[in-house]
This record gives structure tokens, C-alpha cells and sequence, in this order.
């Protein structure tokens, strides 16, 4: 454990054992709060005290004896010039606490409780712990350019690359027939040690086990600990390193998460190695979506400029802007004046471009393609599942929510595990979802409601350009209230989907497992052909909300990854550094450094995100064939974006097993199914292509 102490003049670490410490606090008391780290490793039960420098950057990520590697790190944060000696204690005056004193001094020696019962079932279970004050996968490209002999730029060699293994299930009655049996420290990799530490703190009761007060996630949903978390392995900056020389965490930052490699190849050994596979199979994912997107915007550029063409030489088009100022057309309203058919000249060429046989023949096109991708998928899935040794792997045990452990009125006997497990009554869950149930009715309600009003708002946008009686912007009335409309409908969608978010959060901490805080996201699909056409017909109107939407969210997603993660990095280790200037104590330890970035909170965010764009691409490509090149260049935007996130600003993230993309991969096998309905139907129904 390393927990933070005063001010020392030689600036050195006290390393001590949990058994030692007993009721004593080490640090000042007149610093204002103190924060705590546990570094563990499953090897014995020795406990040393040491003194160390933090200077030392052979040390780093070792226990004091520069031998002993750390695997994890708790944190805990304690006020201790507010902490009395005792519990129930009088004040300075004589005079007993307040009601409300004596309840936060409850509540504190609770925590205080759990912790070091915790500590000490982790100390029985074989963790070391010290306390411290501180002062090759082949890419289909790559076969295909390698058959033809062309330079493949793409490809990159890679320091540092994992090995392959023959692997089998561990028993210890044959230790002595696995590789490096003899050497503790290599015998497990890095990744493999932070399962184990983090099974046994999962598994390890603070308080009543029919109360279900078992492992850390209880713990830090109580804010008994502040953190848990396993460590880099060192700066990602180099310093002059290079090839072998590099960790691994420098290796994946120097020729993946760096901005320069965003046509490279992504080292998905290196990514699995160090992040574990639920991790690399979502990089593999959309590194194998981005380069089928390759295809699609050749393609669909092709059609565009094939579009163009048409337009150039489409003799309707020709009629309607040399010979229109010949016709005159009926009023658009009761106040309107007629106007020239050749002022809907540059809208009907701008139609054309996306209304031709090109559209059609890219509709058919995005179908096979959008099959055979995930056909391809599922072959590349299995290969990498194969690599890795994961292609048999199951979640053996969900534990519950800690949510739902604490508000959970009784236990029952799991009849497969065996072991107490919280539990619901089905008067109560009923009770629950019906609730639960009616609010998604009336956020659902919300949605149509917003839909409406955006729909509304375009009529009525509509209606007062034609009052004004403005030659100029009566031909294009129809369009500025499409362009605003579907503008307002995206912020609408933006702040629908912040706002349900969180509502889905709450309602699942409340007790409903199943609720999806995406599905309001989906409501711009469709919505924009529940009105009429303009002159220039539908499919322009959909290919217009299209861009706004989908270029709109990209644009904004991608802004919002970059800035707000280092805002919050920036604001994180401004205020950890204002405590350490306080206590004129340097922040310059691994886990200390760590402790600064960013909480990692899962992959549904960047799933949902790819998802919604390939229904985007597969739905409605009929309308846009430019939608896989936007797709194509934000994609080349976000590997980068989120690799360097993982990198350079996450805590290193708690290693997951997994052998494929998950439930992501029948949600896009339903998206396929309505793509190929909607690229027959829209040509159909909203095209005037077949008419022509």
C-alpha cells in the first residue's frame, strides 16, 4: 500500500506492512486530505519496510525492493485532520457530537471497517501489499498487394512482437511442463497477473456475505476506495529509445497511437498483448470495417462523379434553366405570386446528382457489401479468436451490479454456484418494471413529440418566406426550411441523447438490467421522408438530412473526444498537483502519474457510435452516395482518436476476455436486413429516376 505522508526533507517513501499500521495514520495532521495507493501482487506473505527513492526509474513499477512487480493499485482518499481518535468521542469543549457529526463519523468508521477487513482477507489470500507515504495477423490488402508485387505502404514492422504459444488450461500438477515454470515473475504475463490480483479482489468479502458485501466493486461504489486500477508499464514518452529498447506501452504509441501512423496497419498482437482481447477485438473491428469502407467510397465517389456527368448532359435539366424564364408557374400560396420555372434551375441539377441509375446500381451495390462484410467478419473473427487462444472463451460468472447489491431487500442461493447472491421478490421487480416501463413510454412520448415539433417547424419556416415576397429566396424557401429544419433536428438529437443517457443510467441503478440508452439515436432514421417532396424531389431531401446529420455528428463526436478528455485530464492534475503543492510534495511516482488520468468507462460509447454510421451507410445510401467516403475519413479520424485515449490518457484499463464484438454483431446482422429492404424501397418510392 502506499499511502501519502508529510513532508519529509530527504523526500523519500516509507514502504510498510498492512500488520504494522493497526490505528495509527501517518501524515500530518494539518494536510487537508491524503491520498492512499495499494500496489499487490499474488507472491507470499513477507512484509519488509524499505525506504526508497521515487527518483529511480529502474524502480518504477516495482515494489521498494526493486524486485517485487507491482500488478495493482488502490486508491482511497481520508480528510485526517477531521477524523477523531475514537468513535463517539467528545469534542475539545466536553460537550458531545452533533447528530450530524456523530453520523459521518459512523459512516467513516464503516469504510474504515470494510477497508481493513478487506486489506487483511487480501493479505490471507497471498498478496504481498506494501503502504507508503509519498513524499502479425495477414490483412486481406497486404495478400492482395503482395500477389501483385506493389510496395505495400500500409505495413510496418513492429519491436517488441508478442510470441505464440501452444496453450492449455493451468494445473499445477504439471508446473514443472510449462514454460518458464521456474522463474515466478515470467511465468504469467503481465495482463494474466491483473485477472488473477483482480479475481481475488473481486472475491473478497469487507463485511456480511448475506448482504452480498463482497469484492471491490462494492467497495468503490461506496467510496471506501476512490480508485482500483493496474498500472502502465512506464511514460509513453520515449527518451531516446528505440526498437527492443521500447516498453510496450511505447511501442503502441510510437506506431499506433500517434497521428503520423494513421495509414499503417494496427499492431493488434501489440494491442491484445497489453489491453487484453474484449479491447483489441473492438480495434480489429473497425480497423476491418475502415478498410471495407475502401471500397465502398471508391465507388461511391465513382457514382457521384458519374452523377455529375449525367447532369451536364441531362436534357430536362437544359429546358428547365435556358428555356425557363419562358414558363410561368402557379403560386406556391394563397399570397404567393407566380415565379419562373428556370429558378429551380441549380436545385433540379443538384437532384440529378443524386436521383440517376448510379443510385440505383449503388444501393444493389451497398447490399452485397454490406452481407459480405460481415460474412468476412465472421472469418477474420474466428482467425483472431483462434490466435489467441479465446475461441472457446465464456463468461463463466456475471456478479451483480454493486448498484443492485445495495438496494437488493434480500439474498438467495444461486442452485448453480451455490453462493448467496442478492434478490428481488417478483412483487417488488414488478413493481420496478412497470414503473420503469411507463417512464420509457413517456420518454418515447418526448421523442414523437420533438418529431412533430421539427416537422411543424419547417412548414411554418416555409410559410412566412413565402409572405415576404422575396423573389430571391422564394425558389429556395423550401430548402432553407429543410437545411434549418434538419439542423434543429440534429441538436435535437444531441441533447436528447445526453439527457436519455443519463436517465438510462439511473433507471438501470434502479433495477432495470435491460434498457438500451442508444435507441433514441435512431429516431432521425426515417424521419425525414414523413413530409412532402420539394421541387427537386425526395431523394434530395433525404440525402440532405443525411449529410447534416451524419457529417454533423461526426464532426461534433470527434471535437467532443478531443477536447473534453484532455479538459478533463488538465483539470484532474491541476487539482491533484494544487494538493501536492499544499504539501510541497512532487507528483512524480508511476502510480501517482497514473492516478491523474482519465477513469476508462467501457467500449458501449464507441460501439454505438460505429453502428449508428453503418446504418447510416447501409439505409440510406440510396440517397447519398458520398456517405462510406465521410465514413472512410472520419473512421481514419477516430482509430487515431481512440487509440491515443488508451494510450496517453486512460487509466490502463482492467484486462477482459472476450472471442468476438458481442451483441454489436446481431444488432448489425438486423441493420443489414432493414439496409437491403430500404435500398429496394427507396429507389421505388421516392426516386424519380424509374419515372424518367
Amino acid at each position: 500500500m502506499l499511502k501519502s505522508k508529510a513532508n519529509k526533507e530527504n523526500d523519500a517513501i516509507n514502504l510498510i506492512s498492512p500488520s504494522e499500521l493497526k490505528n495509527e495514520y501517518y501524515g500530518s495532521l494539518e494536510s487537508e486530505e491524503d491520498d492512499t495507493f495499494v500496489a499487490m501482487q499474488e507472491v507470499n506473505d513477507e512484509f519488509i519496510e524499505f525506504t526508497a527513492d521515487p527518483q529511480e526509474e529502474e524502480k518504477i513499477n516495482f515494489f521498494s525492493d526493486g524486485k517485487t512487480r507491482i500488478d495493482f493499485v488502490l486508491v482511497w482518499e481520508e480528510e485526517l485532520q477531521k477524523l477523531p481518535e475514537s468513535v463517539g468521542a467528545e469534542n475539545v469543549d466536553g460537550a458531545s457530537e452533533t447528530h450530524q457529526e456523530a453520523k459521518v463519523t459512523t459512516k467513516l468508521a464503516q469504510e474504515t471497517r470494510w477497508r481493513n477487513k478487506f486489506l487483511d482477507n487480501l493479505g490471507r489470500n497471498g498478496l504481498l501489499m506494501e503502504m507508503a507515504s509519498v513524499n502479425s495477423h495477414s490483412n486481406w490488402s497486404e495478400d492482395l498487394l503482395s500477389k501483385l508485387g506493389i510496395h505495400n505502404i500500409m505495413s510496418e514492422d513492429f519491436p517488441s512482437t508478442p510470441l505464440e504459444y501452444y496453450t492449455c488450461p493451468f494445473r499445477r500438477s504439471k508446473l514443472e511442463r510449462y514454460l518458464n515454470n521456474k522463474n515466478k515473475e515470467d511465468f504469467f504475463t503481465n495482463t494474466q497477473r491483473h485477472q488473477i490480483v483482480y479475481e481475488i479482489l473481486a472475491r473478497t468479502k469487507y463485511g456480511l456475505q448475506r448482504k452480498a458485501q463482497i469484492g471491490i466493486n462494492g467497495l468503490l461504489t461506496a467510496n471506501v476506495f476512490t480508485a482500483a486500477f493496474p498500472l502502465h508499464d512506464g511514460p509513453y514518452q520515449t527518451r531516446g529509445e528505440q526498437g527492443e529498447q521500447l516498453s510496450r506501452r511505447q511501442v503502441l504509441y510510437e506506431h499506433w497511437a500517434r497521428w503520423g501512423k494513421w495509414y499503417k496497419y494496427q499492431p493488434l498482437d501489440h494491442i491484445r498483448n497489453y489491453f487484453g482481447e474484449k479491447i483489441a477485438f473492438y480495434f480489429a473491428w473497425i480497423g476491418f470495417y475502415t478498410g471495407w469502407l475502401l471500397p465502398a467510397a471508391i465507388v461511391g465517389t465513382v457514382v457521384f462523379i458519374v452523377g455529375i456527368n449525367l447532369v451536364l448532359s441531362d436534357i430536362p435539366a437544359k429546358e428547365i434553366c435556358e428555356q425557363g424564364n419562358n414558363y410561368s408557374m402557379c403560386p406556391l400560396c394563397t399570397k404567393c405570386k407566380t415565379w419562373k420555372l428556370s429558378s429551380i434551375c441549380s436545385l433540379f441539377k443538384v437532384s440529378q446528382l443524386f436521383d440517376n441509375g448510379g443510385t440505383v446500381f449503388f444501393s444493389i451495390f451497398m447490399s452485397l457489401w454490406a452481407v459480405s462484410f460481415l460474412e468476412y467478419w465472421k472469418r477474420k473473427r474466428a482467425i483472431m479468436a483462434h490466435r489467441w487462444d479465446c475461441l472457446d472463451f465464456e463468461e463463466t460468472e456475471e456478479r451483480p451490479r454493486p448498484e443492485f447489491t445495495v438496494v437488493a431487500p434480500m439474498t438467495t442461493r444461486n442452485p448453480i454456484t451455490g453462493s448467496e447472491e442478492p434478490y428481488f421478490p417478483e412483487k417488488d421487480r414488478l413493481k420496478r418494471m412497470v414503473t420503469s416501463s411507463m417512464v420509457i413510454l413517456l420518454l418515447a412520448a418526448v421523442v414523437v413529440i420533438f418529431l412533430i415539433s421539427v416537422i411543424l417547424y419547417r412548414t411554418i419556416m416555409k410559410i412566412l418566406i413565402y409572405e415576404t415576397g422575396n423573389s430571391i429566396v422564394l425558389a429556395t424557401a423550401s430548402r432553407i426550411a429543410s437545411i434549418t429544419g434538419s439542423v434543429v433536428n440534429l441538436l435535437v438529437i444531441l441533447l436528447l441523447a445526453r439527457v436519455y443517457t443519463s436517465l438510462a443510467h439511473l433507471l438501470t441503478r434502479w433495477g432495470v438490467s435491460l434498457f438500451f440508452p442508444g435507441w433514441v439515436t435512431l429516431t432521425e432514421w426515417g424521419q425525414s421522408v414523413i413530409r412532402w417532396c420539394g421541387a427537386g424531389g425526395c431523394l434530395i431531401e433525404l440525402a440532405q438530412e443525411l449529410l447534416v446529420i451524419m457529417v454533423g455528428k461526426q464532426i461534433i463526436n470527434n471535437t467532443q473526444e478531443f477536447v473534453i478528455p484532455k479538459l478533463k485530464y488538465w483539470w484532474q492534475k491541476r487539482k491533484l498537483k494544487g494538493t501536492a503543492k499544499e504539501k510541497s510534495i512532487p507528483i512524480q511516482n508511476p502510480w501517482e502519474r497514473d492516478y491523474e488520468q482519465l477513469v476508462y468507462e467501457g467500449l458501449f460509447d464507441e460501439y454505438l457510435e460505429m453502428v449508428l454510421q453503418f446504418g447510416f451507410i447501409t439505409i440510406f445510401v440510396a440517397a447519398c452516395p458520398l456517405a462510406p467516403l465521410f465514413a472512410l475519413l472520419n473512421n481514419w479520424v477516430e482509430i487515431r482518436l481512440d487509440a491515443n485515449k488508451f494510450v496517453c490518457e486512460y487509466r490502463r484499463p482492467i484486462v477482459e476476455r472476450a472471442q468476438e464484438i458481442g451483441i454489436w454483431f446481431n444488432i448489425l446482422e438486423t441493420i443489414t436486413m432493414f439496409a437491403i429492404l430500404s435500398n429496394v424501397s427507396i429507389p421505388a418510392s421516392v426516386s424519380f429516376f424509374h419515372d424518367n
